[in-house]
């Protein structure tokens, strides 16, 4: 039935049709190994080399979508590692949604969900995938997908974590100068609290006028976190992310009610539930959205509503992802009513080659949300070819 005073549409879609051509036929998966342009650590690791598991999606009608699964150093930052990822993909999650529509978002991510638990970043990965194909095929943005777009770029942060001073104010001041960042995120905890606060005075010392933020990634207990606060207080920091331990929420709370300086959470919720968690206890009053702890791009943007919910304020977090990664997280990004903190996608300058063919763009401080089809971005062939982790 027509409402009055509109128009029916001249050629309606029939839902068969829309589905038609558009059945997923294969899912495959290859790990890369790329090298970065510098050490990058954090306090239980550092990185020279990041790797990935690549996904490649298959539709009926030819079209082919790409998705991406990060870690950090193996299974440190979480239970995940690349070898993981690549066999429950392979064993688990391609054959949960194989000959399914890729329109299908929310019946594929439950069955991907009963063929495998948590496995997060591999979910992730190949729900990345099916977006990018779904996108490509109707020939539409994978934001359309999700609501549709409120921004087109996003302000974007640079990580300082190579350790050494020196080397850290001459990147910043490199970035600042191209233009491409001016807030910058410095990595704690893989020194001693003191050394960390004069090489964090160092810097912020020269970087006037610059928005700091500090990642502490688990490595300081309670006692030093109230300690060292204080100083980090004084010098100017904007955020302060993961002081401790998942599984601490009452002593993160603790801190949280000493400190001036909000406290950002992380590694410690992945699910809904624990968003909430850490909620009610005042544990944070910021969080960090990722692919890799939500499982998929409906899925985060839940995540982002349930902190939302809770009073909590969104950061847009990263794992180095390529152009690849970073896209699939702008996808939802540039679709949600609010973004506080800007997100710090930099992983596709940190590598030494990107995956992609450039579509990902920073330029005046902020990361540009590539427009074309799918996640807007094309696969670099010959680098993932040379990238490809052999045997």
């Amino acid at each position: 039935m027509n409402m009055p005073g509109i128009a029916a549409p001249s050629h309606p879609i029939a839902l068969g049709d829309l589905a038609r051509g558009r059945e997923i036929v294969a899912v495959e998966t290859v790990i890369v190994d790329v090298p970065t342009a510098r050490q990058h650590r954090l306090s239980n690791t550092e990185i020279t080399v990041q790797s990935y598991v690549i996904v490649k999606v298959a539709l009926a009608d030819g079209t082919l979508g790409y998705g991406e699964a990060a870690t950090l150093g193996g299974p440190r930052w979480a239970e995940e590692s690349v070898e993981a990822i690549k066999a429950n993909i392979d064993s688990y999650l391609a054959p949960a949604v194989l000959g399914r529509s890729a329109l299908s978002f929310e019946a594929n991510q439950l069955a991907m969900q009963m063929a495998a638990s948590r496995n997060n970043a591999a979910r992730g990965g190949v729900d990345a995938a099916l977006f990018d194909a779904a996108g490509k095929s109707l020939g539409l943005p994978a934001h359309h997908l999700l609501g549709g777009a409120l921004r087109d770029r996003i302000e974007v942060l640079w990580a300082l974590a190579s350790g050494d001073a020196d080397q850290e104010i001459e990147e910043a001041r490199a970035k600042l100068a191209a233009r491409e960042h001016r807030r910058f995120k410095i990595k704690l905890g893989f020194h001693s609290p003191a050394e960390d606060m004069a090489r964090l005075a160092r810097i912020m010392a020269a970087l006037p006028g610059c928005e700091i933020v500090c990642d502490v990634n688990q490595g300081w207990s309670e006692a030093t976190a109230i300690r060292y606060v204080p100083r980090l207080a004084e010098l100017g920091v904007v955020l302060i992310e993961q002081p401790l331990r998942p599984g601490l929420a009452a002593a993160t709370a603790r801190v949280a009610a000493r400190s001036p300086i909000p406290i950002m959470t992380d590694e410690a919720a992945f699910t809904g539930p624990e968003i909430v968690a850490q909620a009610m206890a005042g544990a944070g009053s910021v969080y960090s959205l990722k692919l890799v702890k939500s499982g998929g791009l409906m899925e985060l943007k839940r995540a982002a509503a349930i902190a939302q919910a809770c009073g909590m304020e969104l950061y847009g977090g990263c794992l180095l992802e390529t152009g690849l990664g970073a896209a699939a997280h702008l996808a939802v990004f540039s679709t949600l009513p609010r973004l506080e903190w800007g997100c710090e996608h930099f992983g596709p300058r940190i590598v030494k080659t990107d995956l992609t063919n450039g579509e990902v763009v920073f330029r005046d401080f902020h990361i540009h949300c590539p427009p074309g089809p799918g996640l807007g971005v094309t696969i670099n062939e010959t680098a993932l070819r040379s990238l490809t982790r052999k045997g």
